[in-house]
Parts: C-alpha cells; structure tokens; sequence
C-alpha cells in the first residue's frame, strides 16, 4: 500500500511538472514570437491566465458521447507516455530524482511510438462527430502529416536500436552516461531525421495545417470550449513536455536536475519555433512531400550508418 502511495505521489508530481513548464513554455514562445513581429507579445504566464479561466466556463453544446471522449484520448495519450518517459536520469546527483524516473520498461519505446498516435486518432473520431467541416479538414490534414512525420521519426529510432540492440530509454540514457557520448553525435544523421520529424510533431509553421486559424477556425477544435478546450489546451502542454524529454532522453544523455532538464527542453524546442516564425504554411501535400523528402533520405542514411559502423 505504501508503495503504491509513493508511486501515485510521484505520478502526481510528474504531471504538475509538465503541466507547469509546459505552460510556461507556450507563454514564452507567444512573447518571442510578439517579439519577433514586432509586437510588444502577452506576458509569459498568459496561458495560465487563458487556462483557468476556460476551466471555470461551462459547456452548453453537445454533439455525442465521441466528441467528448476526443478531449479525454488527448490527455490520456499525454499523460501515459509521460508516466512512461523518465523525465530526469537514474541515479542522478539531485534528491527528487527518484520522483520523476516513471514507470519505465524494457520496450517502452516500442509502446511510446503507438501510444503517441493514440491521441491524434481518437481527436479524429472525437472532432469527425461534431459535423463542423472545419474539424474533419483539420483531422484530414493532421493524420496525413503524421504519415509523413512518422516515417524519418521511426527511421531515427529503429537505426538507435540497431546500434544499441535495445528498445529501453533508460537502456539510452545509461550507454550515454557510461561512453560519455550522446547519441546525437554517436548517429548524426538519426538526431537530424529526429529533429526534422519533430518539426512536424509540434505544428508550428510552416506545418501548422491542422489548426491554421486563418482557414479552419483553429481546426479540431473549433466546436471545443470551457473546460473541453482546457482539457485540450493541458494535455497539449504536457505532451509537448513529454516529446522534448524523450528527446533529450534518447539525443542529449537525459537530465540529472530539473534546471539541467529546462535548458536542454527548451534549448530543444527553440528548433521548430524559431524555424516556425520565419516560415510561411505549406499545403497539406506539400508538408508530406517534405517529410518524404530529405528527412526520410536522411533516417535511411541513419539506419545504413548504424549497420555499417
């Protein structure tokens, strides 16, 4: 029993975790991206602000029991693949890492590449019964750029698991720690296939087609409000969390502190936003055209690298 409430604590205190640097992190980029239009930008801490007040809304239209259960999928896929992800390395040099190590296996990444895709699937059933057209175009969009992200991102992890002959992260975080090598320098061409796959993950521009405010009222959840958008708006915030540590679990040799953890995520999640301010939205076949393009030459270059070196 004891064990059990000590896991359930930890479980809790990992969720408060993503959800508050997650937060926090979408605040900072409205603020550079203001910045970056030259525009003054709302405070950082805007997104809590926007949060709790649609969490003390209420909800007054209803379109079926799958239009409510697609906000539910979105934190379900968040938070079980971060419970699985370790946030900070074992036996690291601070007292709370303990906390945050998870309920990580041999094969969690293996589960982690389905559960990811969990949530987007069940958006897509959940936002298909709503009727708005704007919500089926946004899930049409969204599930043939995951097609096309998805292919130099498994090719990046299956050339680690050839090197490795391992499908553990905690397998990667700890042949990183005892070589003294991250694996972003071990296999370039697999961190590169990684990282140009996660610029389609986190949907900013120019591969922000699935919302795309401009033309789809925000897209899947233009019939979403209250707590419903809440739900969305959370679990969004902490499965990117939950995407930029697996990253630097599997590329960077994980974190042994939280101030080590925020430098490397946020470090990590400059990539797509930066990339995002100065570009211009593509097309929906246009953005699977470049995923099949050089990221997938590339994640083919990172497994032929890992079976020859």
């Amino acid at each position: 029993m004891e064990y059990i409430l000590i896991k359930t604590l930890e479980a809790m205190a990992t969720f408060v975790l993503a959800f508050i640097v997650g937060m926090t992190y979408g605040g900072v980029v409205r603020k550079i991206t203001g910045r970056a239009h030259n525009r003054l930008g709302p405070p950082w801490y805007q997104n809590f602000i926007d949060a709790f007040k649609l969490l003390s809304k209420t909800r007054g239209i209803h379109h079926g029991a799958m239009h409510f259960l697609g906000a539910a999928f979105l934190m379900v896929t968040s938070v079980v693949s971060l419970m699985i992800i370790p946030v900070l390395a074992p036996g690291g040099d601070a007292w709370y890492n303990s906390w945050f190590t998870n309920m990580n296996f041999n094969g969690d990444l293996i589960f982690l590449i389905y559960i990811m895709t969990f949530g987007p699937l069940g958006m897509a059933m959940g936002a298909g019964q709503t009727g708005n057209p704007n919500s089926s175009i946004g899930v049409t969009r969204g599930l043939s750029q995951m097609v096309g992200f998805e292919i130099p991102w498994v090719m990046a992890l299956v050339a680690l698991m050839i090197t490795y002959k391992t499908t553990s992260v905690v397998d990667f975080m700890n042949i990183q720690r005892e070589t003294g090598t991250w694996l972003m320098f071990a296999n370039p061409f697999a961190f590169i296939a990684a990282v140009l796959a996660m610029l389609g993950m986190f949907r900013y521009s120019p591969f922000d087609i699935v919302g795309a405010p401009t033309e789809l009222a925000s897209g899947p959840v233009s019939e979403n409000g209250g707590k419903f958008l809440f739900t969305m708006m959370s679990s969004g915030s902490v499965f990117t969390f939950a995407k930029l540590v697996l990253y630097v679990d599997l590329f960077m040799g994980g974190a042994n502190n939280l101030v080590m953890l925020v430098v490397k995520t946020f470090l990590l999640y400059m990539i797509p936003v930066l990339y995002g301010i100065v570009s211009p939205r593509y097309r929906t076949e246009q953005a699977v055209r470049w995923f099949w393009g050089w990221p997938t030459f590339i994640g083919l270059l990172a497994i032929l690298y890992a079976v020859i070196f």
